[in-house]
C-alpha cells in the first residue's frame, strides 16, 4: 500500500504557525476593511530605521557589495561585534566565534539545532517566546518546562532548576530583558543559574536581543557569560539589529559561542543561507559604529511609553500587570474572568478591535500580551477599550 504523503512529515514538518503573527494577520484583515484596529500584538518598533544606517547600506549596494560572502559574516562587522560584546557587554570573543545571520531568531534556532538532537532535554523557563518549544522541537530535542512566577520578578527558582536537570540535560534557554514578559534578570539570580550550568555542566542559550531596551537604574542588563570564565565557555549569547535599531525587516543577527561550538554553527548556516544579506551587514556595521544616539532616543520614548501603559491598566479592574523593566511588552493576568486566553483575545479584537496575543503560546494561560511599541494615543485607546470590555465581562455580558 502507498503511504499518505500528506500525513508524513520530519521534526520539522510538526511546528505550529506563530500565534504572534497569527493574530497580527488579523488584524491586518480587519483595518483592510477600514477598521479601526489598535495593533498591540507585533513585536516591532513603530520608527523607521535610522537614516545614516539606511545610507550606509545604499552605498553599499551603490558600490557593488551584492556577492556573496563568508558564511558567517563579512570580516568588519564581526570585528565590530567582537568591539561591541567587549564594550558593552563584559565579554571576550574573537572573529572566529561570531556568527552573522539572517535574524536573532535564526541565531537561535541553528545554536539549538547544532548542540541539540534527540534524546537531548532542552529547558525552557514559562512564560517562553513563542518560537522556542518549536525549535527544540524541530531539533529533535525535548522541551522541560519550568514555570516562574511575577512575585519573583519572572525568574528561575534555582531549586526548580535543580530538579529539572537530567544527565540529558544539554541546554537552558534564558531570554532577558525577556519576551513576553519584559523582565530583566538580576545578577543574583543569574548567578545561581551559572553556579548550576558549570556544576551540572550544560549549556547556556541568552538570548539578548532587547538587551538596550532597559528603564529601571536597579535592573540593568546583564549578560550571563560576563560573570566568569567558566560560565563563558558554556554561553551562546544571541543578539541582533531588529529591536535597539528599529531594523526588522533587515533581517540580521548574530551570536558568539565557545570556539568548539561556533565551528559546527558556521558549518550547519553555510549550508542552510550561505550568508546573510551582504548589503545589510554593511548597514549593521554603520549601526555598530554610530548608531547609539539614535538607539537612545528610542529607548526614551519606550520607557516613557512603559510608565504610560502600565499606570492606566493599574487602573483596570479584575486584571493584574507586573511593571515590566525592559523590552515592549506588558504581560496582564486576566484569569478572575474564567475565559480561556485565545478565546479572550478573539473576542477582543472582534468586538473592541484591538489586538493582543493570548498567554497560551507563551506557556501563561491565564494572561495576554500587549506591545507598546506604538503611539501613545493608540495605547490610550487601546486601554480604554481594554477597561470597558474588561468590565463587560465582569457583568457576564
Amino acid at each position: 500500500m502507498m503511504k499518505d504523503l500528506k500525513t508524513t512529515y520530519g521534526n520539522m514538518g510538526e511546528m505550529s504557525a506563530s500565534e504572534t503573527l497569527a493574530i497580527s494577520a488579523k488584524a491586518k484583515e480587519l483595518k483592510a476593511k477600514g477598521i479601526d484596529v489598535c495593533v498591540m500584538s507585533a513585536g516591532e518598533p513603530d520608527f523607521d530605521t535610522p537614516q545614516i544606517i539606511k545610507q550606509a547600506c545604499i552605498d553599499a549596494l551603490l558600490a557593488g557589495k551584492t556577492t556573496y560572502t563568508p558564511s558567517d559574516g563579512i570580516i568588519e562587522l564581526r570585528n565590530a561585534i567582537v568591539k561591541k560584546f567587549a564594550d558593552e557587554n563584559g565579554i571576550r570573543t574573537t572573529p572566529q566565534q561570531i556568527i552573522v545571520s539572517p535574524g536573532a531568531k535564526f541565531s537561535d534556532f541553528i545554536a539549538i539545532a547544532a548542540l541539540c538532537g534527540p534524546g537531548d532535554e532542552v529547558i525552557i523557563p514559562a512564560p517562553y517566546w513563542v518560537s522556542y518549544p518549536q525549535m527544540v522541537k524541530a531539533a529533535g530535542a525535548k522541551c522541560v518546562f519550568i514555570e516562574t512566577k511575577p512575585e519573583n520578578n519572572y525568574e528561575i527558582d534555582p531549586a526548580d532548576l535543580e530538579a529539572a536537570v537530567t544527565d540529558k540535560t544539554r541546554m537552558l534557554v534564558l531570554c532577558s530583558p525577556s519576551n513576553p514578559t519584559g523582565s530583566v534578570y538580576r545578577r543574583e539570580a543569574l548567578e545561581k543559574i551559572a553556579e548550576i550550568a558549570v556544576r551540572r555542566n550544560f549549556m547556556i542559550l541568552s538570548d539578548e536581543i532587547y538587551e538596550k531596551l532597559v528603564y529601571d537604574a536597579d535592573k540593568p542588563h546583564i549578560s550571563i557569560a560576563a560573570l566568569n570564565p567558566r560560565i563563558a565557555e558554556l554561553t551562546v549569547t544571541v543578539n541582533g539589529f531588529s529591536k535597539a535599531y528599529a531594523m526588522t525587516g533587515w533581517r540580521l543577527g548574530y551570536l558568539t559561542a565557545p570556539l568548539w561550538l561556533a565551528k559546527k554553527i558556521g558549518a550547519l548556516q553555510s549550508h542552510l543561507t550561505s550568508n546573510a544579506t551582504t548589503f545589510a551587514q554593511y548597514g549593521a556595521l554603520k549601526a555598530l559604529e554610530a548608531g547609539a544616539e539614535e538607539c537612545e532616543k528610542m529607548r526614551k520614548v519606550f520607557a516613557t511609553r512603559r510608565d504610560l501603559i502600565c499606570d492606566l491598566l493599574d487602573k483596570v479592574p479584575g486584571t493584574k500587570t507586573l511593571r515590566p523593566s525592559g523590552a515592549f511588552y506588558v504581560m496582564i493576568d486576566i484569569s478572575s474572568f474564567g475565559i480561556p486566553s485565545t478565546e479572550f483575545c478573539n473576542r477582543f479584537i472582534e468586538e473592541s478591535s484591538v489586538a493582543a496575543v493570548p498567554g497560551l503560546g507563551f506557556g501563561a494561560e491565564g494572561t495576554i500580551r500587549l506591545s507598546y511599541a506604538c503611539s501613545e494615543e493608540t495605547i490610550r485607546k487601546a486601554v480604554v477599550r481594554f477597561a470597558e470590555f474588561c468590565e463587560k465581562l465582569s457583568k457576564g455580558k
